[in-house]
């Protein structure tokens, strides 16, 4: 099966094409640099991921796949959330977004910073079939950065299932083991 990635954020482009990587039968094709980014106007992380990969089925006629994932902080009542990569505002900067959150939680003691990432992974074929996965990983946002590796809010993302890492202290695959785009993807590849 051929599939094109509809995610614009090479980040997450590769980090998928790694997930994804060992999965026999599953040929993914990077998104053509003709196809305009897709605007995520939807208010679900679901929403997003289906109208970016409908968009990219309806662009070039081919089967895609994408993903949508949000930072949930329940002392922050779930937020950033859908708005994640764009939390601290356009356009997207995820410097200025881990800054953002961190300041919001600067008086919240280390008990009180439970978060998770959720992740949603969908296949969309061009017969109009819709293949619908994901995966949460529950952890806690550490009052400083820590790790070099990774994108986005991995820097002050520590895991539950983890040794107490951040996910930017960790390798690629380490992360992928235990991570919500890792487990939404493995989902998908099981469904597909």
């Amino acid at each position: 099966m051929r599939f094109i990635l509809a995610s614009a954020n090479t980040d997450k482009a590769a980090e998928i094409a790694e997930i994804m990587a060992d999965e026999r039968g599953i040929e993914l094709i990077a998104r053509p640099p003709e196809v305009p980014d897709v605007d995520e106007t939807e208010d679900t992380l679901v929403g997003n991921a289906l109208l970016k990969a409908r968009a990219l089925v309806a662009a070039t006629g081919i089967a895609a796949i994408a993903d949508d994932t949000g930072l949930e902080v329940d002392a922050l009542s779930g937020a950033p959330g859908v708005y994640s990569a764009r939390y601290a505002g356009e356009p997207s900067d995820a410097a200025a977004n881990r800054a953002k959150l961190l300041y919001e939680l600067s008086t919240q003691l280390l008990g009180d910073r439970a978060a998770r990432f959720r992740t949603v992974a969908v296949a969309v074929f061009p017969d109009g079939r819709e293949v619908i996965a994901n995966g949460v990983c529950e952890g806690v946002i550490t009052p400083a950065e820590r790790g070099a590796a990774g994108f986005g809010y991995d820097a002050i993302f520590v895991p539950l299932d983890g040794d107490g890492r951040t996910f930017a202290e960790m390798t690629s695959d380490e992360k992928h083991l235990i991570s919500h785009r890792g487990r939404a993807f493995r989902e998908l590849q099981t469904l597909l």
